[in-house]
Order: C-alpha cells, then sequence, then structure tokens
C-alpha cells in the first residue's frame, strides 16, 4: 500500500450508502464488466496493469449506470412526464435505454451532425430523437427549452448526485475485481465518472485505512479540469476540436468539481495524436475497441505522465468510436507512432525514376500504400517531378533506414505534413 497522505472525506454528493443504493439498482440492467490484464503496459509502466473495459458495457459505455440510476429514482408523477437529454452519442444512448426499461417516454436532442451510428443506435433503444443545432451546447439550450414547455425531466450528463452516484459503481466493482489497486485513472469530460469513482473508492477504502491515488486525463483541446484544479477554482475554457469528443467541454460541472477537487490526485491532459496511438495499442494489444474519450488514460501512460505506484486501473470508459472516424485515428496513430512515412521527393523528370525510389523502398522490406506524381507543384523546375509517397515501416528505426537508403541513392527525401 502507497504512504499517500489520507484524503479529505467531508465530500459533497452521494455518500457511500448512496453509491451501494445505486448499485442495487444499476445491477438490474449493467454488466459486471471484464477487469484484463496488460502485459504491454505492465511492462510500459512497471507496475501491474489492468483495464477495466467498461467498452464492452451495454449501451457500449459506462453512461448507462448514471442514467439508469437517475430515472429509476423519478417519482410516478416525474416518469407519466417523460424525460429530455440532450448529447452527441453516449449520454443520449444511455438514457434511451434505461428510459426504455423503466417505461418512460424518452426524448433527445442531438446536433446536427452527430455521427449516424450514434444517432441510429438511440432511435434503437427507443427514443424520440429531434436534431437541434450545431454543437452539443446548442442541443442542450434546445432541451432545457423542450422541458420548460412540455414538463419532462430533463436529465444531465454528468452534474447531479443521482447521474455521480450511478457512474460511481464502476468503483465499487474496480475494487471487488482489483481490490488492491492503488491508482486508478480515469478521463474526465464533465466529471460524472471521475468524482464518482474517486468518491466511491475513497470512501470505501478510508473505511480499512488505506488510500487510493485516482488521476484523471483530459484532452489537451477541452481541459477546463485541468486549469481548474491548478486555480483552485471552477474556470471555463474555450474549447478547440478534438477526437475525444465524448470528453470535451468547456466547463466542470459544478457539484462534480467540488468533488473531484477533494479527491482526485492530479489531472493530466493528452494531444490527438497520443489518443491515437493509444487506440492503436488497446486494438494491437489488447484487442479492444475504444473510443479516444475512453483511450486517454492509456495515452497518459505512453506519455509518461502516470509514474508507478503499484497496482493501476486504467478505464476504458466506451467503445462507440464511428467507423469512419476508427479509419482516420488508425492513419493518424500508425503516424504517431512512426509506422506511417509521408514524405516527398523531388525527381528528374526521365523514365525509370519513380521506379528506382519504389526499389528501394522494396529492398529495406517497408511498403509503400500511397503515390502521388506531379509535374504541377508550385516550385518545381520545368525538368522535375514531384513523388509524394506514404509508407507502412515498423517503427522510428526502420522509418528513418528508408530515408538513409534514399539519402544514399541521391534522392532528398523531405518529411510531409499527416
Amino acid at each position: 500500500m502507497s504512504d499517500l497522505p489520507v484524503k479529505d472525506l467531508t465530500l459533497p454528493g452521494p455518500t457511500l450508502a448512496d453509491f451501494e443504493d445505486a448499485r442495487a439498482r444499476v445491477s438490474q440492467v449493467v454488466h459486471v464488466t471484464p477487469m484484463e490484464t496488460s502485459s504491454f503496459l505492465s511492462e510500459y509502466l512497471g507496475s501491474p496493469v489492468y483495464l477495466k473495459c467498461e467498452n464492452l458495457q451495454r449501451t457500449g459505455s459506462y453512461k448507462i449506470r448514471g442514467a439508469y440510476n437517475r430515472l429509476s429514482r423519478l417519482d410516478a408523477d416525474e416518469k407519466r412526464n417523460g424525460v429530455v437529454a440532450a448529447s452527441a452519442g453516449n449520454h443520449a444512448q444511455g438514457v434511451a435505454l434505461a428510459a426504455r426499461e423503466l417505461g418512460i417516454k424518452a426524448t433527445i436532442f442531438m446536433p446536427l451532425g452527430v455521427a449516424l451510428p450514434k444517432l441510429q443506435a438511440t432511435r434503437d433503444y427507443g427514443a424520440d430523437v429531434v436534431l437541434s443545432g450545431h454543437s452539443v451546447e446548442e442541443a442542450l439550450r434546445a432541451a432545457s427549452e423542450f422541458s420548460e414547455t412540455t414538463g419532462a425531466v430533463f436529465i444531465p450528463p454528468f452534474d447531479h448526485p443521482d447521474v455521480i452516484a450511478g457512474q460511481g459503481t464502476l468503483g465499487l466493482e474496480i475494487l471487488e475485481q482489483v481490490p488492491d489497486v492503488e491508482t486508478i485513472i480515469v478521463s474526465i469530460g464533465g466529471g460524472g465518472l471521475a468524482s464518482g469513482v474517486a468518491s466511491a473508492v475513497t470512501q470505501v477504502r478510508a473505511q480499512t485505512g488505506g488510500v487510493i491515488r485516482v488521476i484523471g486525463v483530459q484532452a489537451a483541446n477541452s481541459a477546463p479540469y485541468a486549469l481548474s484544479m491548478k486555480l483552485g477554482e471552477l474556470t471555463s475554457v474555450v474549447s478547440t476540436p478534438t477526437i475525444a469528443d465524448g470528453i470535451a467541454v468547456s466547463k466542470p460541472g459544478v457539484l462534480n468539481f467540488e468533488i473531484v477537487r477533494r479527491v482526485v490526485d492530479e489531472v493530466v491532459t493528452v494531444q490527438d495524436d497520443d489518443t491515437a496511438r493509444a487506440i492503436l495499442v488497446l486494438l494491437e494489444r489488447a484487442k479492444q475497441v475504444v473510443e479516444p474519450a475512453g483511450a486517454v488514460g492509456v495515452a497518459a501512460v505512453l506519455t509518461d505522465q502516470v509514474r508507478a505506484l503499484g497496482k493501476t486501473v486504467i478505464i476504458l470508459s466506451g467503445g462507440n468510436i464511428d467507423p469512419l472516424m476508427m479509419e482516420r485515428v488508425i492513419s493518424r496513430g500508425l503516424a504517431a507512432s512512426d509506422r506511417y512515412l509521408h514524405f516527398r521527393v523531388m525527381l528528374p523528370d526521365r523514365p525509370g525514376q519513380l521506379s528506382r525510389v519504389s526499389e528501394i523502398i522494396s529492398e529495406v522490406n517497408a511498403n509503400v500504400v500511397e503515390v502521388l506524381h506531379t509535374r504541377h507543384g508550385r516550385g518545381l523546375q520545368i525538368s522535375e517531378v514531384e513523388l509524394e509517397l506514404s509508407v507502412e515501416t515498423r517503427g522510428p528505426d526502420h522509418a528513418e533506414q528508408v530515408l538513409d537508403r534514399l539519402r544514399e541513392a541521391g534522392f532528398t527525401p523531405v518529411i510531409a505534413d499527416s
């Protein structure tokens, strides 16, 4: 057990009894998801690493936990009025399935550009889907107006005690599956999962006199918790686009932040390229399909932002990734791992030059996957052509070997932007 200081247990929000009650309720619909070991990540971190595979949960993410707990606590009149929510993905599916299981009418507002698989899944769970606005914020405003005019109960994605209690049931499962866990790494968007898991495990472990370190991870392009923790107060940021759209928020939840700042030890951020590389590692090494928001914890390990400290559980919070996004992410991950080499080279405009370049690449056992050959690029002399290639390699050393062999043959390859 670590020698971390005892955490402040004067916590707002759900008590341990609330988490245990929520566990009894959500157990009617959720799976106890697998806890898998990872030899690759264990060797990399220098401590045993376990993957809590919530990407295999019903609806493809942990969100069903909080949604079901909140809906199951509505009174009879509230259930008759129905519920409304706004989301671009996982929260929408969680609310839709929870409502179907409880016999409650659900209306979900989703932005116009929502990914088709997420839209169709939400409809398939029985919800009425209304496409409104070009962002989740616009969809949230429309859902709020719908609630005011119809009496439907608005189900927030993270900032509510019942939602936090439901998400925290995941922490209770972790303690049952890895009783001597010392570090939990969890993604943070609005903070429902992080606040629930951190509060639940802290309160349980306090009964035995132990402490669990909890590390939160945000996308660098949308990291209000990282700034809020640094400043010691709830702070908004201007979010910019990120592949981890499931955790892209501009402001922490109010109750969530009050819990997180007491029991989450640190919040780190990761870049999109690192997240893409983590998704690729999970595919190849763990055979797990994980969405970007669910892979940021692995990205934090791979970028050495988490030091080894005993048994470590990384929560894979969701697996709802659009196939088209998966294609782009894999390409990005290959590039970030130096396994997808993209470069340009100028050639004399005479026969045999393209063949010679291809022959050199073949000799070093690399694989050309894409070629662009043009006479019309800017800066080209009338006697030159530009060759742009994408080449699969085995990693950084192999990529450098390809470039070196081309240089030895008299060519001047220039790395191109991905």
